[in-house]
């Protein structure tokens, strides 16, 4: 199983403070967000993992790998690209790394601004088990707040019935995150949605294309989630993950 990190934006809504420097490489708590991502997902169990980034960043992603302490060991890829106006996507650096790499894996994508407190051990197991396609869902509580991301129905079998991407009328709190399992048997079909045309960017729109072709299962996310991309939200991880190092020393 191997492991893909998307960390190709440009965050341009936290500038000034990712002007020069990636979003995910940014101080949480004493640490780099990538460092507590990675410690999350070290224990599902990679014989492999790759950061996609782009241009402008990869000189600082390759100076962050080089003094990473941990056991995944990243290799960084570079997509290219160097600006808004002409990055690839999430799904576009995906099917990049999957290209590049000769992958023909099983594998876990994941972004590389999401936090999580607690292991994701959990979701390997699931995808383990599973054998089949498999997305991390959320419960955000609030219907409103739904409509920032997208909105999930599933059967009683953990199987996706209902996904759509920003609902203008959700039906359910239930969201899916930036966090997938994509058997090896898939991987093909990643290329075969960009050949497509359909939108290379927002991860989640991957799933919704590809729950309808494919059976689609979620997992429920343990402990809390942050997906950093604001002042708020980074103020946030810094509290939450503060007080996290705290109870454990």
């Amino acid at each position: 199983m191997k492991l893909v990190i998307l960390a190709a934006g440009y965050a341009t809504r936290l500038y000034p403070l990712t002007r020069d420097r990636p979003k995910h490489l940014l101080d949480v708590a004493g640490r780099p967000v990538l460092d507590h991502v990675l410690d999350c997902l070290e224990p599902i169990g990679f014989d492999g993992s790759f950061v996609v980034t782009n241009g402008e960043f990869a000189g600082v992603f390759r100076e962050w790998a080089d003094g990473y302490a941990g056991s995944l060991r990243p290799e960084i890829i570079d997509d290219g690209t160097t600006s808004e106006a002409d990055r690839l996507g999430a799904i576009g650096d995906l099917a990049l790394v999957v290209r590049r790499a000769g992958l023909d894996d099983d594998v876990v994508v994941a972004a590389g601004d999401n936090l999580f407190t607690d292991s994701l051990g959990g979701f390997g197991e699931a995808a383990r088990e599973r054998d089949a396609a498999l997305l991390a869902v959320y419960d955000v509580g609030d219907l409103e707040a739904i409509r920032r991301y997208n909105a999930i129905e599933v059967d009683g079998d953990g199987r996706i019935t209902y996904f759509e991407e920003k609902p203008e009328q959700p039906r359910s709190t239930l969201t899916g995150i930036a966090l997938y399992f994509y058997p090896r048997r898939t991987l093909p079909l990643v290329q075969e949605y960009l050949t497509a045309g359909n939108n290379p960017d927002q991860p989640g729109r991957l799933v919704e294309w590809l729950y309808r072709r494919e059976p689609v299962y979620v997992w429920r996310v343990p402990g809390d989630w942050i997906d950093i991309g604001s002042p708020e939200t980074l103020e946030e991880a810094n509290r939450v993950f503060s007080g996290l190092g705290s109870r454990r020393g």
